[in-house]
């Protein structure tokens, strides 16, 4: 049985009635204090943009020292199949509400109020905790060139220029987000191309080595044990580093309340981006594996060492052994402008953009501390907190599903539909929470047990059910049954917005070329 909707709160729900073209163009979703002019191709590559960077260019290297290629290519293939699954639940509930911090929102509407607060907190160290980690990510690949430069001065400059970004209205934010993203996709489009041409033969030393570094030093690593064990723990380090780099449908998620038109621009989004994202990151794992044999010792000197001057990317150790003199100088420069990421938008209160400048200060922590110490510890706090919030994700749809099926709510009348479901959020379920306690494991292994390690694996684990149990306990609220769930819940300013929406069509050919690629 449906849900039957509450006329007065539908009235408080109504959109205000707009008069003027532009402001039909840009109208908002009643409560949310958000402006649509996010076209297609600002969702697709913001996502794209969000997530190509320091990760897919630097902190690939470390998988790589650590469980070889044939473990790093398995590992990233393997999640990218979880990281689908995800993708199709969030995709299903944002196609069908899109609203702004969606799946922070449904956790609420779909499941339980405190799993709604809950979340909300959790994303924010999330998304906090990625400005540190980009930071020390940027003095990390300094090095390559000089250790000269005082660590507290680059951290000062780039949160100052953090600051600066944030500042700008949401129309020049999606344009710059869009550039920047499309730079990006142009430099693991060209390092793939690159590690085609130089492995049969087109480099300095006319060697054609294939897969050479398969063969020896071998395609599975060991990691602190000899044999079998040690194998499997380097697979198990492969897992966790692509369970931090491969991420996306967070990002498309979180434009939705921005989004023009988005009821037809976010399915062919969310398509599109999971799909070029595991493009760029099954070959990224599969390069860098090709280029750079996991016991390179620049690589263990920049990862494991934390040694400055060490290259940290293995597209430029790889350039370095190849004998290629300035391009390693120019990637390594590109790679720097990826790592430093663009921030928010009109509409997100100044104070909020404050707090996470002052948790960038964390960042300081490299004065007493390796860069690539500290980058590890960054790694940890953000992979838990986004395992978090795939977990809520999918806990989330499944709630969204058995409501659909109580009420006898047709799902194909959906803007996207997800397919083998709700299996495939199951599956995604149980991965993402088995990883979350996998993640900062080797504390536990003899003679290994670090305090920060620890508190930066764990600190999200312990904090979200605090917050849930906190906020259920103080709001005395409940979990919602599926015949007692609103599906119909934002969805009436939404429908307003789709009848008075009026299509800008493109001013020029540029345009219409945008328009074409991107949607």
């Amino acid at each position: 049985m449906a849900v039957i909707p509450d006329p007065e709160k539908e009235s408080k729900s109504e959109a205000p009635q707009l008069t003027t073209q532009h402001q039909l163009g840009v109208q908002n979703v009643y409560g949310d204090e958000t402006h649509r002019r996010l076209k297609g191709r600002h969702i697709q590559l913001i996502g794209i943009g969000g997530t190509i960077g320091t990760v897919l260019f630097v902190q690939i290297g470390k998988g790589l020292m650590q469980g070889g290629p044939g473990s790093l290519f398995i590992a990233f293939s393997f999640w990218c199949l979880i990281v689908l699954a995800i993708t199709m639940c969030i995709a299903e509930m944002v196609s069908y509400t899109p609203i702004s911090s969606p799946f922070v929102r449904f956790a609420g509407i779909y499941v339980d109020e405190a799993l709604g607060f809950a979340s909300g907190w959790n994303f924010f160290i999330f998304e906090a905790a990625l400005v540190p980690f980009e930071v020390t990510a940027c003095h990390f690949i300094l090095q390559f060139w000089t250790d000269a430069i005082p660590v507290g001065a680059t951290i000062a400059v780039i949160i100052v220029l953090y600051a600066l970004i944030n500042l700008m209205a949401i129309q020049y934010f999606g344009e710059t987000e869009f550039w920047a993203a499309i730079g990006k996709v142009i430099l693991i489009v060209g390092l793939i191309l690159f590690t085609f041409i130089v492995m049969v033969g087109g480099n300095p030393h006319k060697d054609a080595f294939g897969f050479t570094y398969w063969k020896s030093p071998g395609a599975f690593a060991e990691l602190y044990y000899d044999g079998a064990l040690g194998k499997f723990v380097g697979f198990l380090a492969c897992l966790i580093q692509a369970a931090f780099s491969i991420a996306g449908p967070d990002y498309v998620a979180m434009a939705a309340g921005e989004a023009e038109n988005p009821r037809k621009i976010l399915p062919r989004a969310f398509k599109t981006v999971f799909y070029r994202l595991t493009c760029f990151f099954v070959l990224g794992s599969l390069c860098v594996g090709i280029l750079v044999p996991y016991d390179d010792p620049n690589m263990i000197a920049a990862f494991r060492d934390g040694k400055a001057g060490a290259a940290a990317s293995p597209y430029v150790i790889a350039m370095d052994r190849l004998g290629i003199r300035v391009l390693p100088h120019i990637v390594n420069a590109m790679i720097l402008v990826s790592a430093f990421s663009a921030g928010n938008s009109t509409g997100v209160p100044i104070y909020c953009v404050l707090v996470v400048l002052l948790i960038a200060l964390l960042s300081f922590l490299q004065l007493s501390n390796s860069s690539a110490v500290v980058l590890s510890w960054f790694v940890s706090l953000v992979t838990a907190s986004q395992l978090i919030n795939f977990s809520v994700i999918c806990l989330t749809y499944i709630c969204f599903y058995r409501a659909t099926k109580a009420q006898g709510f047709d799902r194909s009348t959906l803007p996207y539909r997800a397919w083998f479901m709700p299996y495939a959020a199951y599956i995604a379920l149980v991965a993402c929470f088995v990883m979350v306690f996998v993640g900062g494991y080797t504390v536990f292994l003899p003679g290994m047990w670090d305090i920060p390690s620890f508190l930066f694996s764990y600190t999200s684990v312990g904090l979200f059910p605090l917050f849930y149990v906190g906020w259920k306990i103080t709001h005395k609220t409940k979990i919602i049954k599926p015949t007692e769930v609103d599906l119909r819940h934002n969805l009436a300013p939404i429908e307003e917005y789709e009848r008075n929406y009026v299509p800008k069509p493109p001013a020029n050919w540029f345009e219409k070329v945008l328009q074409f690629l991107f949607g």
